[in-house]
């Protein structure tokens, strides 16, 4: 049986968080500011953002057990003004869908890699478009086993139109990436960077906090390397890093088709792998 999540304490506002924090959150702000200036977001739009997120989180997750989590408590936790709080408080959530092509096509290539009929040794096969005569493995086939209310056709177009996805002339599919990360797409994109960089903050957080157990959450780094040296360890860590991906895929696959179907499925799981390069000097 999984552990059973203990409530967060109500932490005590600090005059001062701790040097080495701030020092971490301002490397990792980098490239978060990086990415947000050159997509147009500017600091007013991101400081009103990050109000709304922080007085979300204080309600749900800082309450205290038997007393009511009131303005007062929240402006004392979060530093923002009460009126900010209330105001906050009242406004309607945001709700953002997730984008079509990753709802139903993340199922579809977690199936495509981690399925025994739509693979081998080498990895995901070729697919027919259609269902052939004799009944094999085909892209058809697979949709339909995911969904019978959506065109196999309009998920090809969509994939074709990502790059996920190619056609050869022989009307076969073949996946062209061995993970769902679109190449082209910037909602879908965006999608995957929300969910797999909070996941990996929330990762690293409850292991700094002394969360039990600590969670999975390393990396090896080295400077001092040529160019041709980069390009050669980032080969490597492609090809060990999706096979760690497929072999995790593959089993999860396996154990959610026994899991899904009882009370204690209840419990999600995320699995990432990543590799970054860039010159001396650069942060």
């Amino acid at each position: 049986m999984p552990a059973t999540p203990q409530p967060r304490p109500g932490p005590t506002p600090h005059p001062e968080p701790p040097p080495a924090l701030v020092s971490a959150l301002r490397r990792m702000l980098v490239p978060l500011a990086r990415l947000l200036l050159a997509h147009g977001v500017t600091q007013p739009f991101l400081a009103g953002l990050l109000k709304g997120v922080y007085v979300e989180v204080a309600e749900r997750e800082f309450a205290i057990e038997g007393r009511p989590q009131t303005t007062s408590r929240l402006s004392l936790l979060t530093g923002i003004h009460r009126k900010d709080v209330k105001r906050l408080r009242e406004a309607p959530g945001e709700s953002v869908g997730v984008p079509r092509s990753v709802s139903l096509g993340a199922q579809l290539v977690s199936r495509w890699v981690g399925l025994d009929a739509y693979r081998d040794e080498s990895g995901p096969l070729p697919l027919p478009r259609q269902i052939p005569a004799d009944g094999g493995p085909s892209f058809e086939g697979l949709v339909a086993s995911v969904s019978k209310d959506i065109r196999p056709r309009a998920i090809l177009d969509e994939w074709l139109r990502l790059g996920v996805a190619t056609l050869d002339e022989a009307d076969r599919v073949s996946l062209n990436t061995r993970a769902f990360v679109p190449e082209k797409g910037f909602d879908e994109k965006a999608h995957y960077l929300g969910r797999s960089l909070a996941d990996h903050v929330a990762a690293a957080g409850r292991n700094l906090t002394g969360g039990q157990p600590p969670l999975l959450e390393r990396s090896v780094y080295y400077d001092e390397l040529r160019e041709e040296s980069v390009a050669e360890l980032a080969a490597l860590a492609r090809r060990l890093g999706e096979q760690a991906l497929e072999t995790v895929n593959r089993r999860a696959l396996e154990l959610q088709q026994g899991d899904a179907a009882t009370d204690a499925a209840r419990r999600r799981m995320r699995f990432g792998v990543y590799f970054y390069e860039e010159g001396d000097g650069d942060d």
